[in-house]
């Protein structure tokens, strides 16, 4: 393709004006268009800060989109203070390959346990996925922490219980009404997340306000048993005011008239100070609100009121390994075991820590810290789906050595780069290119080659079948028809050789169906009195 063909080919018409992007090489003579920084929402500052979002406004001329946007306002996390981003984040990137004609559409959202990340950190920009999967590729950017995955409504005022979803649902909206312009099917759209942009994803999977605006589903690690009850908000929304040093009766409009960087300071304090992560019991999440979210997601997937799209879902095997290192002594591992699932479920949380030897060894109560935040949630989900739409589940277990060697195993966010294709922007790169790479380099291959089909075809390889609660006839074929494993719940397993299992860790499955985790502060009566009303009563 001609340069000249290149600059007509990047400058796009969308609803609000016409956009610009760049070409991007990739090596070996390929390139991929890209549009960086496109608006789909308007400002979220002042007055709309934690309401749901508008529209852009229309501009005049082109709009240079070439260089990334703003991101949502986050916190360094270094040893300053420091705040970046902007309340005028709600922008998205567009990438795709040179050659031109409808393609699926992929869009991403991005983890970062709802408090921080970006559309266009180095790993997700998506230009070797563009190419090797022959995508549209779209990242999004949504507001994060206190702004955007708080419910503020427990104060006088009015605001959105979730401006993150809003966002969210707000940039599908745009890919419907303008992807075709950039070479993508509006009517074949995969959403696609990791970690808490996975919980996104099944987050917007149970959402009415979400229907008919996305076709296929990808769930990595989605940690979706932490979507906050009611309980939750007003805890740590109470929490927010005492950090922003602020009277105990402050409105909705005096969080407002904050400057954003302090409230992003208060919100990271009252985080690293509250101890969340060790009772389940994040500071930041969406919210059960009657209306974007009407129930919990685990409780609509169980009664089937989900969307039915097809869905490919899983975890890695050693998602919190970093749990070894928590606790000195076997009774606090065992104590902390207990109350990590005792503020769901009092009874239930006693049954499921038998079943990990009372977590008592440093390997159990990290694989108890895994299961209760990923895997289990992840294992409900899959096998109340499988009875209404396509479903497909693995575990990723493929770990280098370097992290073999340190206790560590597959982690959190591992798989991203054999997913994304580019392993040299993982920050872990130092470690997992360490040695011989050809396993790791045919693995990415491999699971590139799944998600492609997936995106494509509604359905992985063929060696990889359904997961299904009860096996049905023709299920788990190979190429040519013959049986590939049979049995339950069959998943792939992603390893140096990887194979299919049939329900992985069934005793372990079986005890978490006895714990519901569906409502944080259902195990804490006390706690709902304090802050004011009775559990019970809560739709």
């Amino acid at each position: 393709m001609k340069d000249k063909d290149w600059d007509d080919a990047l400058t796009v018409r969308t609803r609000a004006g016409w956009v610009r992007g760049v070409k991007e090489p990739l090596g070996d003579g390929a390139s991929v268009r890209s549009w960086r920084g496109v608006p789909f929402g308007a400002d979220t500052s002042g007055a709309r800060r934690f309401c749901g979002p508008h529209p852009p406004k229309a501009w005049d001329g082109v709009r240079d989109c070439t260089e990334f946007g703003p991101v949502a306002p986050q916190s360094t996390y270094s040893w300053t203070d420091k705040v970046v981003g902007s309340e005028d984040c709600l922008n998205l990137d567009v990438v795709r390959p040179g050659h031109s004609g409808g393609l699926p559409v992929v869009v991403y959202f991005h983890g970062g346990s709802f408090f921080m990340g970006s559309s266009h950190m180095v790993m997700l920009r998506g230009f070797q996925l563009a190419h090797t999967m022959d995508v549209v590729y779209v990242s999004v950017n949504f507001r994060l922490g206190a702004l955007g995955y708080l419910d503020m409504r427990s104060l006088d005022g009015h605001a959105c219980a979730n401006p993150a979803m809003a966002d969210q649902i707000l940039a599908l909206e745009w890919v419907r009404d303008n992807i075709a312009a950039f070479g993508g099917d509006p009517d074949d759209v995969t959403l696609m997340g990791e970690s808490a942009g996975g919980a996104a994803v099944l987050a917007l999977m149970t959402s009415p306000a979400a229907e008919g605006l996305f076709h296929k589903a990808i769930a990595q690690s989605p940690p979706i048993a932490t979507v906050h009850s009611r309980t939750q908000s007003t805890l740590w929304v109470r929490k927010l005011v005492e950090r922003l040093e602020l009277p105990r009766m402050s409105s909705i409009d005096d969080i407002r008239a904050q400057d954003f960087a302090d409230i992003i300071r208060a919100g990271q304090s009252m985080m690293w100070r509250g101890r969340g992560l060790l009772n389940l019991n994040s500071s930041f999440a969406p919210t059960v609100d009657g209306d974007i979210l009407p129930e919990h997601p685990l409780a609509v997937f169980e009664r089937g009121g989900q969307h039915p799209v097809p869905l490919l879902i899983g975890t890695n095997s050693d998602e919190a390994s970093v749990g070894k290192f928590l606790f000195q002594r076997q009774f606090a591992r065992r104590r902390g075991g207990l109350r990590l699932l005792s503020s769901f479920d009092a009874k239930g949380a006693e049954f499921v820590v038998e079943a990990y030897n009372g977590a008592t060894t440093r390997a159990d109560f990290a694989q108890l810290l895994t299961d209760a935040l990923f895997w289990a949630p992840a294992v409900a989900v899959a096998g109340a789906h499988s009875e209404v739409a396509p479903t497909y589940m693995y575990r990723f277990d493929f770990a280098p050595v370097a992290l073999e060697a340190l206790g560590l195993g597959a982690l959190h966010s591992l798989e991203l780069s054999h997913i994304f294709g580019d392993p040299e922007s993982s920050r872990m790169s130092v470690l997992t290119r360490l040695g011989s790479t050809a396993q790791s380099d045919a693995l990415s291959e491999l699971m590139q080659a799944h998600w492609a089909r997936f995106i494509h075809q509604a359905a992985p390889g063929k060696t990889w079948p359904r997961y299904q609660v009860a096996p049905r006839a023709g299920a788990g074929l190979q190429p040519g028809g013959q049986p590939a494993v049979q049995g339950q719940r069959l998943t792939q397993v992603f390893a140096a050789q990887s194979y299919v299992e049939s329900d992985p860790h069934k005793l372990r499955r079986r005890a978490w169906e006895h714990c519901d985790m569906r409502e944080w502060g259902a195990g804490r009566p006390d706690l709902a009195e304090e802050l004011g009303f009775i559990l019970d009563t809560l739709d």
